[in-house]
């Protein structure tokens, strides 16, 4: 099919560019992007019939990172130094 139909993992690195160039940065297409991963992840690990932890735990480990990198500047500075 045509370049702007395939998905990241199908585009060769030579195609990368140019598969780049024909997705939609629009604040609209960005949100579009956005549910579309969000219903997919959802698809995989959340509503299956007979579901392990790992889509919940991916979950927690991510909200995990976001507010560890959200906070990092507030933490690098309540840190414990030896010298001051």
């Amino acid at each position: 099919g045509p370049l702007s139909e395939r998905p990241l993992m199908e585009v060769r690195l030579g195609e990368l560019h140019t598969w780049i160039s024909t997705c939609n940065f629009s604040p609209q297409g960005l949100l579009g992007a956005v549910q579309k991963a969000w219903s997919s992840y959802c698809a995989k690990y959340i509503h299956v019939r007979r579901g392990g932890p790992a889509g919940i735990s991916m979950l927690l480990a991510g909200y995990c990172l976001f507010s560890y990198v959200w906070n990092y500047q507030h933490l690098k500075q309540q840190r414990w130094r030896k010298y001051h």
